[in-house]
């Protein structure tokens, strides 16, 4: 791990968390491996006064990730100039990046043609990998409003930015109607099923016009099984509104209001009317995928976002009661993706082996848990199947921590942060999520 650069800031959330933490020394060490760990091995200032963040193990920018992985600076962007420097910097990238191509998901940083497979897809020299998933074009917004509730700034909000959430908006109207209109398609030959679609690059038939806008593949990276993805449009929902905000508030944009307004409200519709399915054993809950025809499928992932990330997000349905039976399926053995072993229960992924548990989807438990108690319990699961390595791996076995999958996962590092300063008392401005709807 390459020496770190003194942030006063960070040294100060540093000094806070190690008293909260006082009794769990072990929490503290791994916070502190963690919390730093993205800014040593991940982040690249560019040239340009934008900002490039990797993965973790893999040389390419995900829209998604790295959003997520710089989230847990925005406690320290606050009060230090510097940090929301790079901040502003990476939204302002991610923006770039869209306009080049908004069905990509993870991005080269030059124009060099590097690719984790030559798909059979449009492509380009930027693009490091091109499998179109709404999340992806949701995080950038939501940071961005981020960015300007929490440390002030607006800068990243100029024309690349409009112009990015014009064609966001553009990309989600098309995908309501993927069958008749969409002209994304992806293949990849010679691989596994869940990694290419169906019916030759377009993806398992959908219903058009229901009001949910299609997802070609998961926040996992995993082909969706049907392309309306519910937890995804339920993110949607939410960043719309903020868009919303941006073009009231900075921009004094009534038609870009108005715009990001209609659909927003159609989205939300079609996921209360079309995203619900009744269950004999946990009454009404949300799908995490449904075609629009009637056919669901019932389960939730750990990547985010998820249906356990419900609350997380902000998404408020028509009934809280379907949001609250939902949590208790997919916390239980009735999700085919939960896993109950001798280390640890938790939400796994199809994107890793059976019984394997994410420790993404155990910090968001925590993160979205009633009381401190459940937090620290959490806390305490993730500091005890870490592989002695003070870091967070993508998963591990439920039986046995030692198997994981990835050495440490960048953005597993993040979420395990934002579960500590959680719990520390450290709260982000989210805006009004009351009054979505």
């Amino acid at each position: 791990m390459s020496k770190r650069k003194p942030y006063p800031s960070i040294e100060r959330i540093l000094e806070t968390v190690k008293v909260k933490l006082g009794e769990e020394p072990k929490l503290f060490e791994m916070f502190k491996n963690c919390y730093t760990n993205t800014l040593d091995t991940t982040v690249k200032s560019m040239p340009d006064g934008t900002t490039y963040v990797i993965t973790g193990d893999i040389p390419a920018m995900w829209l998604r990730d790295s959003a997520a992985q710089l989230r847990p600076y925005l406690f320290a962007a606050k009060e230090d100039p510097a940090i929301a420097d790079i901040l502003v910097g990476l939204s302002k990238r991610q923006f770039r990046y869209i306009q080049i191509d908004p069905y990509a998901n993870a991005f080269n940083e030059q124009n060099n043609g590097n690719c984790w497979e030559a798909d059979d897809t449009k492509r380009n020299g930027w693009v490091w990998e091109r499998k179109y998933e709404v999340d992806s074009l949701c995080y950038p917004l939501q940071f961005a409003y981020l960015i300007w509730k929490n440390t002030g700034r607006t800068e990243h909000f100029d024309e690349n930015f409009i112009a990015g959430t014009e064609k966001i908006i553009e990309v989600f109207r098309r995908e309501q109607y993927h069958e008749e209109n969409s002209l994304y398609y992806f293949r990849r030959r010679n691989t596994y099923f869940t990694d290419t679609l169906s019916r030759e690059g377009k993806g398992a038939l959908v219903k058009s016009g229901i009001g949910m806008t299609w997802s070609g593949f998961r926040p996992s990276d995993d082909a969706c099984t049907y392309g309306y993805l519910v937890p995804a449009n339920m993110f949607a929902v939410v960043v719309l509104k903020y868009a919303e905000e941006i073009a009231e508030e900075i921009f004094r944009d009534e038609g870009l209001k108005e715009y990001a307004k209609a659909l927003r409200l159609e989205i939300y519709e079609g996921i209360e009317t079309y995203g619900v399915t009744k269950t004999e054993e946990f009454g009404e809950i949300y799908a995490y995928e449904a075609d629009g025809y009637g056919q669901y499928h019932l389960m939730d992932d750990a990547n985010v976002p998820s249906l356990l990330s419900i609350n997380y997000l902000g998404y408020r349905g028509k009934k809280r009661e379907t949001a609250e039976n939902t949590r208790r399926f997919i916390l239980s053995e009735a999700n085919p993706c939960y896993y109950r072993g001798e280390k640890a229960a938790g939400i796994g992924s199809t994107h890793t082996p059976s019984r394997y548990i994410w420790p993404i989807a155990l910090a968001m438990e925590g993160l979205t848990a009633e009381t401190k108690e459940e937090k620290l319990d959490i806390l305490k699961i993730l500091a005890r199947t870490d592989a002695e390595t003070s870091l967070m791996h993508e998963s591990f076995h439920a039986d046995a921590d030692t198997d994981y999958t990835r050495e440490w996962f960048s953005w597993a590092n993040a979420m395990f942060s934002e579960l500590v300063l959680d719990y520390c008392g450290f709260h982000l401005n989210c805006g009004d999520m009351n009054n979505v709807h």
